[in-house]
């Protein structure tokens, strides 16, 4: 745990504090549920928030991370799960991805990114690395960061790069070489909160106290979102196919 700390402090902490939001990171799978099928890979595993619920409900799951600390982490989290596949060091920003990883090329039906495009400079490069690893009609699986306008101090100090409109999104899914069966905003009611922690306070991090009310609150904002998310939301989920 020390490792994963020293080598990602802030992304440490942040996932540590939304590890204790089980309500969220419930909402979260719910919303990508029906897009999850056959062998599934997780890219950007971290510590295991959403991994815990793959686990759980899908009969072979593979888990990945680009540190070798979170890697470890997993291991010893999961070590005898007998729905656990693999677990696999992976990162996406390889131009020689497809040399390095020649065993999990065309291995998966899903593969499943939350959180990780972002971080990546060249995002079509990494989303073909991702189709890399799918089968002929496998899924690709997104959630990123939505609009612009809202990049601030979290952001950076979670080493985004930038964040995403759902026209840009699909355009580079599209350019990667996958089509896009959907694209939905997700969360609207943590825009205001995002906003005003990132721009007016200029935190670095997402406070735990925000986080665990936010928590509470997620039944709420649950019914919010059937109204307000066909129009905007902190995130974006994208569902997308190769032919």
């Amino acid at each position: 745990m020390v490792a994963a700390i020293q080598s990602d402090p802030t992304g440490f902490e942040t996932l540590e504090s939304f590890s204790r939001a089980k309500a969220f990171t419930q909402w979260q799978y719910e919303e990508i549920q029906n897009s999850l099928r056959g062998n599934i890979l997780e890219l950007g595993s971290g510590i295991g928030n959403i991994s815990e619920f793959l686990l759980k409900n899908h009969p072979s799951v593979a888990l990945s991370d680009l540190r070798p600390e979170y890697c470890r982490y997993l291991a010893n989290l999961y070590q005898g799960d007998p729905h656990l596949s693999g677990i696999y060091e992976l990162d996406l920003s390889q131009p020689d991805f497809e040399s390095r990883h020649m065993s999990l090329l065309g291995k998966f039906d899903t593969v499943i990114a939350l959180n990780v495009l972002e971080h990546i400079a060249d995002d079509v490069l990494a989303i073909r690395n991702a189709k890399s690893l799918m089968q002929a009609m496998g899924t690709l699986v997104l959630l990123v960061p939505s609009g612009q306008w809202l990049y601030n101090s979290l952001d950076r100090e979670l080493g985004h790069v930038k964040r995403y409109s759902k026209k840009g999104l699909n355009e580079i899914i599209q350019a990667a070489g996958l089509t896009v069966k959907d694209c939905r905003y997700f969360n609207a009611a943590a825009i205001a909160g995002w906003w005003f922690q990132g721009n007016i306070l200029r935190n670095k991090i997402i406070s735990r106290s925000s986080l665990n009310l936010y928590n509470q609150m997620v039944p709420v904002f649950k019914m919010a979102d059937k109204f307000v998310a066909p129009f905007a939301g902190v995130s974006l989920i994208s569902v997308a196919t190769q032919y």
